[in-house]
């Protein structure tokens, strides 16, 4: 690994300076403001951002379910590619982690499996518990099978009610989240509906994915708490062709019509109130891999800056994902562009230089 300069504008994170250009080494696979004696100037002049973030990616799975570890591969190259260097897989059904083993694609920090009830999930996906009572249990394993997340699905459609409801009872998540805390894990959770995301926060969750249904209450407790918050915008953009298909029930597909007319004034009202909210794209289903940008763009739309929500994608997601940012010693993790993302996000689709654990791996 040779030691690399580069020289331009930093954005966010530690040793940024305004507008000011900065001057970084990279040697070991950190950074480092000392200068270093024959390093390669990578870039000279342009726009760095710490790695970007996908907070919510499935890598291991595809449209059609679970895949082998060559595609995977294939999946991780492509958000790499598009600059993701970091990603929170949010429940795969597989055992991703050789993928974490090689230094040229994205740290991967594994969630386990979801945890669902029969029936009441994309089937061949989650672990599916036929009482609910066996989920402390199961959040324990996952949580030592996973890099200190555990993911629940709390709400789906019920048949024989034919519409959302929640999967598990607020008893029984309160003991499964103190379960996860005990073993070091933090508790995401799928949710659509308000009524399953009243019962998720009063059980203690620390993060909840989509949130369609967030209620004022929820928002100002979120915000209270520190919840984070991963509304993956470009997935529910999908909401109106799952009603279409969901004719039988139409309780549930006037619902899911409903949730996704409010959706962009219920996410723009949790982050004018402040609930920490994350870029995520919900790859790996109906979602392709490689669009964070897309995201980046779609939290912008709902009323955040665009530095913000660039840092919702990078340095802010970073330092909540437990990533080191200081400096010297912060992970040699960037992206380089030749304008200012600020400015305008499509630059954001053009990267000049992708450094990844201390590496160039796109020039």
């Amino acid at each position: 690994m040779s030691a690399l300069h580069l020289r331009g504008v930093l954005l966010g994170g530690a040793g940024a300076q305004g507008d000011r250009e900065v001057d970084l080494w990279v040697t070991g696979g950190v950074l480092s403001t000392t200068p270093v004696a024959g390093a390669e100037t990578v870039l000279d002049g342009g726009f760095l951002v710490p790695g970007l973030v996908d907070a919510h990616c499935h890598v291991g799975l595809g449209p059609h379910g679970s895949v082998d570890l060559d595609e995977a591969e294939e999946q991780a190259l492509a958000n790499r590619d598009a600059g993701t260097l970091l990603i929170r897989d949010c429940g795969v059904p597989v055992d991703t982690s050789p993928l974490q083993r090689r230094e040229d694609l994205p740290r991967i920090i594994r969630a386990g499996a979801h945890l669902a009830r029969p029936k009441r999930y994309l089937p061949a996906i989650g672990i599916e518990l036929e009482h609910e009572e066996q989920l402390p249990a199961a959040v324990i394993q996952q949580a030592e099978r996973g890099d200190g997340w555990v993911k629940l699905v709390g709400d789906w459609i019920d048949r024989d009610a034919g519409d959302l409801r929640p999967l598990w009872s607020e008893r029984v998540l309160a003991k499964a989240v103190r379960a996860a805390h005990e073993h070091g894990a933090r508790v995401t959770a799928h949710v659509f509906s308000a009524e399953a995301v009243a019962g998720l926060l009063a059980a203690g969750v620390d993060c909840l994915e989509h949130a369609t249904g967030l209620s004022d209450d929820a928002i100002a407790e979120m915000a209270q708490r520190g919840v984070g918050l991963v509304p993956t915008l470009i997935n529910i953009e999908h909401f109106p062709a799952i009603a279409d298909r969901a004719s039988r029930y139409p309780r549930y597909a006037a619902h899911m019509r409903a949730l996704h007319a409010a959706h962009r004034e219920r996410i723009g009202a949790a982050i004018e109130a402040g609930v920490p909210v994350y870029a995520g794209t919900d790859a790996g289903g109906l979602v392709e891999h490689g669009r964070i940008v897309d995201e980046i763009a779609a939290l912008h739309g709902v009323g955040i800056s665009r530095t913000a929500a660039i840092g919702a994608a990078s340095w802010r997601a970073r330092s909540w994902l437990g990533m080191p940012d200081q400096l010297p010693g912060a992970p040699a993790d960037l992206v380089a562009y030749a304008s200012d993302p600020r400015a305008d996000l499509d630059a954001l689709r053009h990267p000049v230089c992708i450094v990844l654990r201390g590496s160039v791996v796109h020039r």
